[in-house]
């Protein structure tokens, strides 16, 4: 017999049907190693779940200005406002992604010196990510992004959209996935998984531009960012570290 996944979940951990399709819908649920991402698909009544625990950030840094977290994944970026009274993102990381990300007054001197760095493309953005196929040599993507928004933020290469411009510089090949340091020099919305995906490297874990592999997440790190005279680094997480 088979049944709804959320109706499924709920059942089996005894938990309400609304909080098994909010687990189902930040990727938190598995079933024979791969990611139940359709509350209402139907499985088999008996299917064995995974469940992950996101981690809670961890405070990098912080003074008066600005508050440097470690954003763990499966955390939304607007959900750290709420942890941390006070303080207002300055940017956002995907859901899925990790990393360093910076939260401000809002409203303060900072802020505004802080927005006008990124408008004008002099904030340092450093990625890690793992992608599929062997990337041996550097290089340089300049290609255009459109976004639609339709419910969920969707982009795609389009001559007519907003320049983008990606460098990509191999760090280590393990099998046939490759390790990858991406410098964004514009912040376009799923910049760094668009362009991958252009060049037939999608990021593994990337299930909008990707692959349905079974990476248990976007295999995509915010390494390092710097700006304004600050300079933050998050470490490379566990799943990311390949020999």
């Amino acid at each position: 017999m088979k049944d709804k996944a959320y109706k499924v979940l709920a059942h089996t951990h005894n938990i309400s049907h609304n909080q098994a399709k909010a687990l189902i819908d930040k990727g938190l649920v598995f079933a024979s190693g791969k990611k139940i991402n359709i509350a209402r698909l139907e499985i088999p009544i008996h299917t064995t779940f995974e469940i992950l625990k996101p981690k809670k950030p961890k405070i990098l840094f912080t003074d008066e200005h600005i508050l440097a977290l470690e954003k763990p994944p499966f955390i939304e970026s607007y959900d750290l406002s709420n942890m941390f009274e006070g303080w207002h993102l300055l940017h956002r990381l995907d859901r899925e992604t990790s990393g360093v990300i910076l939260l401000i007054k809002e409203g303060s001197a900072f802020h505004t010196k802080a927005k006008e760095a990124f408008k004008q493309q002099e904030v340092y953005k450093e990625y890690v990510c793992l992608v599929h196929g062997i990337l041996a040599d550097s290089i340089e993507i300049n290609k255009a992004i459109s976004t639609t928004k339709r419910g969920f933020a969707k982009s795609r290469i389009d001559k007519k959209g907003l320049s983008a411009r990606t460098l990509l510089t191999p760090l280590s090949i393990m099998g046939k996935k490759t390790l990858l340091k991406a410098i964004i020099k514009t912040g376009r919305t799923h910049q760094i998984r668009v362009h991958c995906q252009s060049i037939n490297h999608p990021i593994l874990g990337d299930r909008i531009y990707g692959k349905d592999d079974e990476a248990k997440r976007l295999m995509l790190h915010a390494h390092k960012i710097a700006l304004l005279g600050y300079e933050f680094t998050s470490p490379l997480p566990k799943d990311l570290c390949i020999e």
